[in-house]
Parts: C-alpha cells; structure tokens; sequence
C-alpha cells in the first residue's frame, strides 16, 4: 500500500554554527525530525512495517509513533505542563506506540508525527531554557528544567535515528545520514 505523506512535512536544514542556545536547540531537534521522516521516505506502508532482525520487533513505523509519543510527553505534557493523554499508549499497553503495528494506518501516524511535532514547537516557543518543570509520569521525583529536556530529546533523536538508518537499509540497502 502506497503512503501518502504529509503535506507539510518538514524538510532537514542542518543547524547553524552561530545560534544562540534556545535557536541552536530547536535547530537541533528539528534536524533530527526530519532525519526520522528522511529514513521513511519512499517506503510502502508494509515497508515501514517491516521489522528488524530477530528477536526484535522494531519498526521504522514503530520508531514514528514513539517518536509522536516522546514529543507529545517531554515537550507538550512535561516542558508546557499540557494535561495531554498519550495519543498511542496507554496504562494497560505503555509500549503500543512500538507494538500494534499491524492493522496501523501508516499515512495517519505520519500526519500525526509531523502534526506532534509542530505542536511541541509551538509549546516551547517562550519558554525559558532555565524554567524548571515539575515531573509527571515516569521518574515523577525529577525536577528539570527545559535545557534538560531538549538534550534528553537530541539524545532521544539521534539513539532511535541510528536503529532508523539500520532499520531502512535491512529494507532496501539505502543508507546516508
């Protein structure tokens, strides 16, 4: 089954040398947003279904969804204090976002990323890289601040990125950064 893409997809600029701290960061993680969709492109929905080498059941489809996942909990539920739900997970099924890729609409979870993403990006716009957030959810004993948070989601990025570039060449043999 063909994917049908999202119109406004972000396309990977790669981050100025010369940004100030807040910019440098939101260049930095929307680099890597694009280099997610990057290693999706192109690709049927049974491709991004496909998984990895035994006994792995990860997926490039899967890494989407998490990623939706991530955005909406580390920016929008814990950086902006959004009362959100998970869009993917839930208490009886907190990795759904990586399993039940099966009967997943491809198309739809990748409007869903790019829509996640962009709310994430207006969520932080005015914050402050020093305001500490309280915890929520996991690990609910940490105080943070945003600057934490943006560098556990570059790490979080460039970690899932390195299974997507292994994930696409098992694929189709392309490989790149």
């Amino acid at each position: 089954m063909s994917v049908i893409w999202p119109e406004h997809r972000p396309t990977r600029v790669d981050p100025s040398r010369l940004s100030d701290e807040k910019l440098a960061l939101d260049e930095w993680v929307d680099y890597h947003r694009a280099t997610l969709l990057m290693k999706c492109e192109g690709l049927s929905s049974e491709q991004l279904k496909a998984t990895s080498v035994e006994p792995s059941s990860l997926t490039l489809l899967g890494l989407v969804r998490h990623m939706s996942e991530v955005e909406r909990g580390w920016f929008r539920r814990h950086a902006a204090q959004e009362d959100l739900d998970y869009h993917y997970c839930t208490d009886e099924e907190p990795d759904a976002d990586l399993l039940n890729i099966e009967s997943a609409d491809a198309s739809a979870d990748l409007a869903h990323f790019v829509d996640e993403c962009q709310r994430a990006r207006e969520a932080t716009a005015n914050r402050s890289l020093d305001e500490v957030v309280p915890s929520r959810g996991h690990y609910a004993d940490r105080t943070r601040n945003v600057r934490w948070i943006y560098l556990h989601m570059i790490e979080e990025y460039a970690r899932h990125n390195g299974h997507a570039d292994l994930l696409r060449e098992r694929i189709d043999g392309v490989t790149g950064d």
